[in-house]
């Protein structure tokens, strides 16, 4: 079993594969750490704020890692904002039916009641060490946008309204 998990920054995307992980004993790969692990090696001349173009350079190579993963029987988490809204598109069916996609999104009325604890639980599982950047308005910027590309592409999304209360059922396959 695959799990993606996606959405904007400080939806709660790495404390919700972490969850998954104690609760299943599902590994999970943020790809924010490949991500630094390319950028810090110098594999890579992009930067942490060129999100279009990492997804661009990332995807091929995590696509493959979750073929791989499949083909091995392998359960594996994958959580980060570098999946594509058309990610299905790369998949036959003998693989699609082994994916789980979750995009978190939070809702414009959430945000604005909730601002001071997206901001307070922004280092629930990682320490970000610079977040200056997250401002009430880029939250609602970045959510208003996967909210759109969510329900353009047709993909599941899990929408937080009034509470953050996040659980997902994972669909065991057996074969």
């Amino acid at each position: 079993m695959i799990v993606l998990i996606t959405g904007a920054s400080h939806t709660g995307k790495t404390a919700l594969a972490q969850k998954l992980l104690e609760q299943y004993q599902y590994p999970y790969l943020s790809i924010d750490h490949l991500k630094m692990g390319l950028i810090r090696s110098g594999y890579t001349k992009l930067t942490p704020e060129d999100d279009d173009a990492l997804t661009d350079y990332l995807w091929p190579v995590i696509r493959e890692m979750i073929k791989t993963a499949i083909e091995n029987r392998q359960n594996l988490i994958v959580e980060g904002c570098y999946i594509p809204f058309d990610w299905s598109k790369d998949f036959e069916q003998k693989y699609l039916k082994y994916i789980q996609y979750y995009c978190l999104v939070l809702s414009e009325s959430y945000i604005r009641a909730h601002f001071a604890d997206i901001k307070r639980y922004a280092n629930v599982v990682e320490n970000r060490l610079d977040d200056e950047g997250c401002t009430m308005e880029y939250v609602l910027e970045e959510n208003a946008k996967f909210l759109e590309l969510a329900q353009r592409f047709h993909v599941n999304y899990v929408l937080v309204q009034d509470r953050y209360e996040i659980s997902i059922d994972l669909q065991l396959l057996r074969e």
